[in-house]
């Protein structure tokens, strides 16, 4: 009987043991970003760890326990040790893989492995791999391997016979009672009120050391679940007509009209999104010098503001905000459900309605993120993707070099009908950072190889207006240069919750321009969400159906921005910035550390945003 008992309490143990090392390779990666931790940090990212690894050891125990006491009951039927090893193995191997993967999701998303990433994965194999590349791959193998083999071997010590099936029938079930009800209190976290979550494994103001110590699998399990059947709002700050309300008086409309800069109504409009050009490269927004001579250039001549935030920190996200004027949702993506993203309004849709011809470039699979779903939804009347290119043009991992597209869309716009909305989203810049070029900058660390496709974004740019000015249409032309979202690298030391991770260019440019106002600065606080109502207050069309928009052009508009990542929410002024953690419900990070008396403040709006633009994804 307790041969029996000391089994199942054994292969328990074995997978708290597993889960230890697992954290250790995870705090072991990026010991390099929490060098500066007291080492009673780093003992409280394994003992808060410990925690929810028992709950995710109860869930893993669950169907072995619940089959052993079974058949513990039928007289001469048993289990083979066998299945177990089998069962156990396939885990250990799985839950190895997830370790190294955890290496680049976090690096890129500041978060675990989860529900997203595995959708992006299975959606988009192709481009997920590309965006791994910049991780090192031979170390990644060999930490996998190292770890497997580790997992392999213990399960030889752990997992071994049956014990014997004897014993009083009452004694039994009493031991059979306790056992479940054990493991049924490790899944749940014990007898507290609340049952286990991701909150109770948070303990510091550095996000870091959260992640660490949160199950990897326990919170991918989760996610998985709570993306599946889970469409209610966990966001719960105030009553919703209490959200409502202070968003709708965040984003009230002023009366006046905002600065008349442009010397036509009716101006050709071409919007360049470029992909993951942070403000860290571009010497304007206190960057790094060197990286973007041709923004520079254009900047000296155009209408740029400084103070720009994206939404979040992916592209299709990005893609969403600049063009339907809507923020990004947290854990979710409304560009995925098409019975939701369908319902945004669009700016292609706006132009298309005032007799614009409308057009997308890209050299990629516009299919990515199901991005063509929701562009076809947004009356764009001409797509051009990589299907559209010569095979010689695909020489990249997401398919054609900028310069490629740029040439195409150089070509395909003098032949388009005036006027016209086109839209460039450029792809270049990303992940694994290859080149039809020499490097700008020596060096093939991702660091350098991340200023070299920026550089060569910036030069693709830069060639492509000058090539533009010999048009006839690009004396009546807007040009709207932005980011998607903003990037952790060059330095890569970024956090996600640090608003310079978010701050991204704004440009507007052409001789459409009025004089007086080429070569200014707009200092207003502002977002990617802001781009609709601005350009559509310069052609003199209706911005009422992008609520979460305001015209930077406009003096009376509040000056603020708003951004959020999977866990948390950012919100900027211009006196102070804050970023809070909402699964460890604190403020994490602080432009002003020593101004705390506007927090009440700008928490609020903050959760208004957060919690708002979470129900009306629900909603939609």
């Amino acid at each position: 009987m307790l041969k029996n008992l000391f089994i199942l309490l054994r292969y328990f143990g074995f997978w708290i043991l597993f889960f230890f090392l697992e954290r250790i390779v995870f705090v072991s990666y990026y010991a390099g970003s929490i060098k500066n931790t007291p080492f009673t940090g780093i003992v409280k990212v394994f003992f808060y760890g410990l925690w929810m690894d028992a709950s995710m050891a109860g869930y893993i125990c669950a169907i072995p326990l619940l089959a052993y006491v079974i058949f513990w009951f039928i007289p001469g039927v048993s289990i083979p040790s066998k299945i177990l090893k089998v069962y156990t193995r396939i885990l250990v191997v799985l839950f190895s893989f997830l370790t190294v993967v955890n290496f680049n999701i976090y690096r890129e998303w500041g978060t675990k492995i989860n529900y997203r990433a595995l959708e992006f994965a299975f959606d988009s194999p192709k481009e997920a791999f590309a965006s791994s590349e910049s991780s090192p791959v031979f170390l990644s193998l060999l930490i996998f391997v190292i770890l497997a083999a580790a997992g392999l071997f213990l399960t030889r010590f752990i997992i071994y016979d049956r014990g014997k099936k004897g014993g009083n029938v009452i004694i039994k079930l009493v031991v059979s009672v306790l056992l479940l009800g054990f493991n049924f209190l490790a899944i749940r976290g014990g007898w507290q009120l609340s049952p286990m979550n991701e909150s109770m494994a948070y303990f510091s103001l550095k996000p870091l050391l959260n992640y660490a110590a949160v199950n990897t699998e326990w919170s991918l399990m989760h996610d998985i679940l709570n993306a599946k059947y889970n469409r209610s709002n966990p966001l719960k700050y105030f009553t919703k007509d209490q959200s409502k309300k202070i968003v709708e008086d965040l984003f009230v409309k002023p009366e006046s009209n905002g600065l008349e800069v442009l010397n036509t109504r009716t101006p050709n409009i071409v919007l360049i999104i470029m992909e993951s050009f942070t403000g860290n490269v571009v010497e304007s927004l206190d960057g790094e010098k060197g990286v973007d001579p041709a923004m520079e250039k254009l900047i000296s001549n155009g209408l740029f503001f400084n103070h720009i935030y994206s939404a979040g920190g992916r592209t299709d996200k990005g893609v969403v905000a600049v063009l339907s004027a809507f923020p990004a949702q947290g854990q979710r993506s409304i560009m995925k459900e098409n019975s939701k993203q369908a319902r945004l309004p669009a700016l292609s849709q706006s132009f298309s309605s005032k007799g614009y011809a409308t057009s997308f470039f890209y050299g990629g699979e516009s299919r990515f993120s199901n991005m063509r779903s929701y562009l076809l939804s947004h009356n764009y009347q001409r797509i051009i993707d990589k299907g559209d290119f010569e095979q010689k043009d695909m020489n990249s991992k997401w398919g054609a070099y900028d310069g490629v597209v740029y040439t195409r869309m150089l070509s395909e716009l003098n032949r388009e009908r005036a006027p016209f909305f086109a839209t460039m989203l450029t792809l270049t810049n990303h992940e694994p950072f290859e080149l039809p070029v020499k490097p700008h900058f020596k060096g093939n660390d991702t660091g350098n190889k991340f200023r070299s496709t920026a550089y060569y974004a910036d030069s693709c740019l830069g060639a492509f207006i000058e090539q533009a000015k010999k048009q006839s249409w690009y004396k009546n032309t807007l040009f709207v240069v932005v980011a998607d979202h903003g990037h952790p690298l060059p330095k890569g030391t970024l956090e996600i919750y640090d608003p310079r991770r978010y701050l991204i260019p704004l440009l507007f440019f052409g001789d459409v321009i009025k004089p007086e106002y080429r070569g200014t600065k707009i200092e207003k606080t502002g977002n990617q969400t802001d781009i609709a109502a601005t350009i559509l207050g310069q052609v003199s069309a209706n911005s009422n159906s992008y609520p979460w928009s305001k015209d930077l052009l406009n003096p009376s508009s509040p000056s603020f921005s708003f951004f959020n990542w999977e866990h948390g929410f950012g919100f900027v002024t211009p006196k102070q910035v804050i970023s809070f953690d909402i699964i460890a419900n604190s403020i994490i990070y602080r432009k002003d550390t020593a101004d705390t008396l506007n927090d009440a403040g700008l928490l609020k709006y903050g959760k208004a945003c957060m919690q708002e633009v979470y129900q009306q994804y629900v909603d939609y």
